[in-house]
Parts: C-alpha cells; sequence; structure tokens
C-alpha cells in the first residue's frame, strides 16, 4: 500500500505556487548533521556544488510511506521517506542515472526510469522509527516490492541500497 502524507512546509510551497525544485533553491545549508548529499548534474545547491540534506531538510520534502515486506526483513513493515521521483524533481534531474552510495563506499546505479510515482523511496524511517545504522538506516533505498513482481527481481534487490549516505546525479 503506498499513501502521501502532506507534509506541513510542502502545503507552504504549494500554497504560493512554487514547485520542488523552487523549494529546493531556497533551502539553507543544514543545521544539523548532514544525512545525505547529493552532488553531480543537479540544478540545486546549498553547500558548494552539491545539495546537503540533514534530517530535518529530508522530513520536510515531500513524504511517501510504503507498506511492504522485503527479503532482509520479516513480515511487512512500513517505510516512510522521500520518493526518488520527488528527490528528481527538487535536483532538476530530467534523465540519467543515480548512483547512490553507501556509507562503506559501496555503490550502485539506479536508472531515472525508476523515479516514478508509485515507485521507490530513500526511507528515513521504518514502522515509524529512524533506522540505525546496525538496521540499515539511517537511509535506505525501499522498492514497493508486494505491489509489483516487477520489483522483486535480482536486479531491483540490487538496488535496494541500505546505508545510504550520498547520491551523484549522471547524465
Amino acid at each position: 500500500m503506498l499513501t502521501r502524507i502532506a507534509q506541513t512546509s510542502l502545503g507552504l510551497v504549494l500554497a504560493f505556487g512554487l514547485t520542488p525544485a523552487a523549494f529546493a533553491e531556497d533551502l539553507a545549508a543544514p543545521q544539523g548533521d548532514a544525512v545525505l548529499i547529493v552532488s553531480g548534474d543537479i540544478s540545486s545547491t546549498n553547500t558548494g556544488e552539491t545539495l546537503v540534506f540533514d534530517r530535518q531538510m529530508l522530513a520536510a520534502l515531500p513524504t511517501t510511506t510504503i507498506e511492504t515486506s522485503t527479503i532482509w526483513t520479516e513480515g511487512v513493515h512500513s517505510f516512510t521517506g522521500v520518493s526518488l521521483a520527488d528527490l528528481a524533481h527538487v535536483v532538476g534531474m530530467e534523465n540519467g542515472r543515480f548512483l547512490a552510495t553507501a556509507i562503506n563506499d559501496y555503490t550502485i546505479e539506479i536508472p531515472f526510469e525508476d523515479a516514478v510515482e508509485g515507485g521507490p523511496i530513500i526511507a528515513y524511517l521504518m514502522d515509524d522509527a529512524e533506522m540505525s545504522v546496525r538496521d540499515k538506516g539511517p537511509l535506505w533505498v525501499i522498492y514497493p516490492y508486494d505491489s509489483d513482481a516487477d520489483y522483486r527481481t535480482e536486479v531491483i534487490y540490487s538496488r535496494s541500497i541500505w546505508q545510504l549516505d550520498r547520491v551523484e546525479i549522471v547524465q
């Protein structure tokens, strides 16, 4: 099951007629510890040539919740985060690929075509709780595996990177 939750900050952005990309242009440097650094071919930056998010900034983006099982956990869990489609929109991405890198420098490639409505999210909550590094956090790319058999393949599982901390946008 997939649901969209309107965040207060997003509501304000939309009320004033701004797009998520315009919202990103106004993002200040993070006040807290960086949890995600986006670099590469991006149109919005806040720290040098990168767009750096702390936990609060990620939570201020449009929020998506996916309820799904995974091959790494038991039972169905609720994952909340920012959709890859919304992140692509915020950084001005229209094609190319995401090079997603974990804290141990493991990198995978996610094609732009995966960034669709109802597709994967960068989860920062599992069952309404922050995920520790030990529990695949603080960020984990989650696909809605239970919603479509196409999401239950070795290729998709290989794109489900956990302990994510960097994304490079490559055209």
